[in-house]
């Protein structure tokens, strides 16, 4: 895919070339917005549909995600124009004149008042010949292509600011990765006292309960208390998505998909949590991803 290498590159962006030929003037005008796949409305002149194909497919061959507007604006200017008689209208006045001149008597008609009745002068614009036309098609996609890289130098100006975004997002995530996993780490031990003081609270008040059971029940609360599982794979996620804003080309897709797999853990680490302040970190943990999925889903 061109148009990407190694730079992140927003969907959003807009773009204009102007050109002309002597004869005419014309403007291609491209606007962008998100989009989860390539989507294009193409607006052309009449007589210039035969560009449909040249456009879908050289913008094809630039992007690969993103709702495009394109419009193509012409205007042609003062035509040259000449001026002829239709002969077949003045004939047809000129025997109406013969065939009144036998019953009403009249002066004879005058040049000027013939040449001055509706339809004996037209008025004729100059034809283009089919290689005007044709040489005008070539100037006009050399001007589409200007067009393309100056919205992709826009949305790629856009990556760059959405670089740094995501980027300072992706670092705020880590840290809370690390707070939650400074908690993780006294989090079985302040289980395991909460539990012997309700185990011996409950064996206080009734004897009869076997200390064994209670001890595999304890044991079974911190093993579904224990989030190192879910710590790990959100630091694998983390790394996966600085490498995928590394490589070249487009990356939005697959780091939304990404964010997917952030929440489901995220969702896991608080569900486990017995811990008011592991909450917290797991309850904001989840916000930051949300934000860090909202900048994304302007990325190619």
């Amino acid at each position: 895919m061109s148009g990407n290498t190694g730079v992140l590159s927003s969907m959003t962006g807009f773009a204009r070339a102007d050109g002309g030929d002597g004869s005419a003037s014309w403007s291609w005008e491209i606007k962008s917005v998100n989009g989860r796949n390539l989507d294009l409305r193409c607006r052309l002149p009449n007589g210039y549909e035969d560009l449909d194909p040249v456009v879908r497919s050289t913008m094809s061959e630039a992007f690969a995600r993103g709702n495009f507007q394109l419009n193509l604006s012409l205007d042609m200017g003062k035509q040259n124009t000449s001026f002829q008689i239709n002969r077949e209208v003045l004939d047809q006045i000129r025997d109406v004149i013969a065939e009144l001149e036998t019953e009403v008597p009249s002066a004879p008609a005058r040049l000027d008042g013939l040449l001055g009745l509706r339809g004996v002068i037209e008025a004729v614009e100059d034809e283009e010949t089919e290689e005007q036309i044709q040489s005008r098609k070539e100037a006009m996609k050399a001007d589409l292509s200007s067009a393309i890289a100056r919205l992709r130098e826009a949305r790629q100006e856009e990556g760059q600011r959405l670089d740094s975004v995501v980027r300072a997002m992706l670092e705020r995530i880590s840290d809370l990765i690390s707070s939650a996993a400074d908690l993780a780490a006294v989090q079985p031990d302040a289980l395991r006292a909460r539990l012997r003081e309700q185990v011996a609270a409950l064996l206080e008040a009734s004897p009869a309960l076997p200390e064994e059971r209670l001890a595999q029940e304890a044991a079974l609360l911190i093993t579904k208390a224990d989030i190192r599982e879910e710590l790990d794979r959100l630091r694998s996620h983390v790394e996966a998505a600085q490498e995928l804003l590394k490589q070249a080309g487009p990356c939005g897709r697959r780091l939304d998909f990404l964010c997917q797999e952030f929440n489901r853990e995220a969702n896991t680490l608080c569900s486990k949590s017995s811990d008011v302040e592991l909450t917290r970190i797991g309850l904001e943990l989840k916000a930051t991803i949300e934000q860090f999925r909202e900048q994304i889903q302007n990325l190619e």
